[in-house]
């Protein structure tokens, strides 16, 4: 019987390098989440350095897939090469915490001038309730439990006025940057006091929602960005 070559079956040879090519992209998008992941969750902190084989034995990825993810992560800001030295995770640099919460300024302003001219405000009542029962708990529970549920009521607004973008691609922005944000939350967590008044700031736009008082909404997004920059040292 004759050896089968390229030539006598060619889509079976397709057809395997195709599996093989969707199965190397599937373990690059696989090896980039545990990567986010790892950022999210501050396993990887503001301003470590690491070399590819300690990101690899982290991120349990093989050395390929975990290559790719450094690069998109590189080329959205997350991490970054440094000759001699490997990876550095991006600092929560005065800077950086400057540029990551204009973007993320604009893209809620945005998101509630959206919402308020589309009517698209479905949601506001549960949203109000949240952060009113988070603000309610840091005046008279403990504060050691606060700090995870606070990040998560606190997200929610952020996440709304994000889904009121309507736009796939700064949807996309917005994700990306929301990672940044993250990397310096971990560099200062929420304090009592700061839960407190930022729930305040986040009930003051919900207000201007409810509302549909357009300029009130961006002027509290305004105040709550400047005093989010006060929190963390920023002048």
């Amino acid at each position: 019987m004759p050896v089968a070559t390229t030539c006598d079956h060619p889509d079976r040879i397709d057809g395997a390098a195709m599996k093989d090519a969707n199965k190397g992209e599937l373990l690059n998008d696989k090896a980039f989440q545990a990567l986010v992941e790892a950022l999210r969750s501050g396993s990887l902190r503001n301003g470590q350095f690491l070399s590819m084989s300690q990101l690899v034995d982290q991120l349990d990825y093989p050395i390929a897939p975990v290559r790719e993810a450094v690069k998109y992560a590189s080329s959205q800001g997350f991490l970054t090469t440094v000759p001699k030295r490997g990876l550095q995770v991006m600092e929560a640099s005065p800077e950086n915490i400057r540029e990551c919460l204009d973007v993320r300024l604009v893209l809620d302003q945005e998101g509630a001038r959206r919402r308020i001219s589309q009517g698209n405000l479905e949601g506001l009542d549960a949203l109000r309730r949240r952060h009113e029962v988070m603000r309610d708990e840091v005046r008279t529970g403990p504060a050691a439990s606060l700090p995870p549920k606070a990040i998560e009521v606190d997200l929610s607004l952020h996440t709304y006025l994000g889904e009121g973008l309507g736009n796939s691609l700064l949807s996309a922005a917005y994700a990306a940057n929301r990672i940044r944000i993250a990397v310096i939350q971990h560099a200062r967590p929420f304090l009592a006091d700061r839960i407190a008044s930022a729930m305040d700031e986040h009930l003051a736009v919900i207000e201007a929602l409810e509302t549909r008082n357009e300029a009130a909404a961006v002027q509290a997004l305004k105040y709550h960005c400047e005093q989010t920059l006060r929190w963390w040292g920023v002048p």
